[in-house]
């Protein structure tokens, strides 16, 4: 897999996911996110017997996205907890 395909899934998919969760990232950590999340999504992906991310195709950047969402939703439950901590 091109790190090419990574980086401009990674970039959309991490665009959507900080749009549905209200954050404001740039480009580049837009794409960090996007890449982390297609990894996570790619795990989760395996735990329920599904192919992960697979190129550069919409079933790809959907298991990026999902995987994005819950990375930002993980990391936005953490950083609440020391807010208050």
């Amino acid at each position: 897999m091109s790190i090419i395909v990574w980086i401009i899934i990674g970039g959309l998919a991490g665009w959507a996911a900080g749009a549905v969760m209200n954050e404001d990232g740039t480009l580049l950590r837009n794409v960090a996110v996007g890449i982390v999340g297609a990894l996570v999504g790619g795990f989760l992906m395996s735990i329920i017997g599904a192919e992960g991310f697979t190129g550069f195709n919409l079933w790809s950047f959907l298991v990026a996205f999902l995987g994005s969402i819950v990375l930002l939703a993980v990391v936005n439950l953490i950083m609440r907890g020391r807010a208050h901590a």
